[in-house]
């Protein structure tokens, strides 16, 4: 919920405010069961459905019923069908679905429900792992950052010029949609895609259906524990500074130095807050994220950036996109 700037405050607008979980809590659960792509299919009663879905029948009917109510389902008699447009947002073959990252929001939510404990104990929250279990919940989240990736990578990574590069190393590449979109705006590059092992095969299977895998080596590997590997001249970390403390960072940015040519450059993709950190709102709020989800990642400023990032080595700390949310783009040079 977006809180207006000068807004009054009242016992119904605070109120509203503490409720505003439960719609967020009806559509999580619908996509962790899969409800959108079985209605797609056909419109079924609350009965065939629960018993496709292997759920309680009570149960599953309060759902479908609050799905209803929300707009997202249409109930004709005693059967239920997406309502326009939902499924090809909410199915999973749906061709603009965003079900991944709902999923992906009811693990958040999990977690968020715990805040109190996380800011008195100062401990991260406890993962509890969705209806899905974990191997699922991981594949959630990988393809959750393909889901707000894929439409703004072209236009985020004109940003970063010289766009030429020979090797592209994505730290932490993920499905690869961002390694994607590098090799899309310059033919002639190849990449190098580092992510944990069990990663490596959703990415192999997005880029393969780009038409794109064999310009890539797939490298498996933690960035924490592990060296990156060597000989690029363009370092893509996106995403991933939120997750660490500082110090990790600094780590990981001595890495990425390590692993460039001379003159090589670093692009880092996050949220970029200002020197008072309240805004961009967006970004306050996901630092409560990583509060609940990290042992000690955050949001930081340019000059936390700059300073953590000059310590590694490089230099010409630059802003080349500023975004009040994830897709400001800040970029630095190993020197020669």
């Amino acid at each position: 919920m977006q809180v207006e700037s000068g807004r009054a405050w009242t016992a119904e607008a605070i109120l509203e405010l503490a409720r505003a979980y439960q719609a967020p809590a009806v559509l999580t659960a619908a996509a962790e069961l899969d409800v959108f792509s079985k209605l797609a299919e056909r419109p079924r009663t609350g009965a065939e459905l629960a018993a496709i879905l292997n759920c309680d029948a009570r149960g599953l009917g309060v759902l479908l019923d609050a799905l209803a109510a929300l707009r997202l389902l249409e109930k004709q008699g005693a059967a239920y069908a997406p309502a326009p447009g939902v499924a090809s947002l909410l199915s999973e073959s749906g061709n603009l679905s965003v079900a991944a990252m709902v999923r992906h929001q009811g693990n958040c939510l999990r977690r968020w429900a715990q805040l109190g404990r996380t800011v008195k104990d100062g401990r991260p929250a406890q993962r509890l792992p969705s209806v899905r279990g974990e191997t699922g919940d991981l594949e959630s989240f990988i393809k959750a950052m393909h889901n707000i990736s894929a439409p703004v990578a072209d236009e985020v990574i004109r940003a970063i010029q010289p766009s030429e590069f020979h090797c592209l190393l994505d730290v932490g590449g993920g499905p690869g949609t961002w390694t994607a979109a590098f090799l899309r705006g310059c033919p002639t590059g190849r990449a190098v895609l580092f992510d944990l092992p069990e990663v490596l095969p959703i990415a192999r299977e997005q880029l393969r259906a780009c038409g794109l895998s064999e310009r890539v080596e797939f490298v498996a590997g933690d960035y924490n524990t592990d060296a990156l590997p060597a000989g690029a001249d363009l370092a893509w970390v996106s995403a991933i500074v939120h997750q660490n403390s500082r110090a990790q960072n600094r780590a990981v940015f001595a890495k990425v130095f390590q692993a460039l040519v001379p003159n090589g450059r670093m692009a880092i993709r996050d949220i970029l807050m200002e020197p008072g950190r309240t805004a961009p709102v967006a970004g306050a709020l996901f630092a409560v994220n990583m509060l609940v989800g990290t042992e000690g990642g955050g949001t930081f400023t340019l000059e936390e950036l700059r300073q953590d990032l000059e310590s590694a080595g490089f230099e010409g700390v630059t802003v080349a996109r500023q975004d009040a949310g994830m897709n400001s783009v800040v970029t630095a040079r190993r020197a020669g």
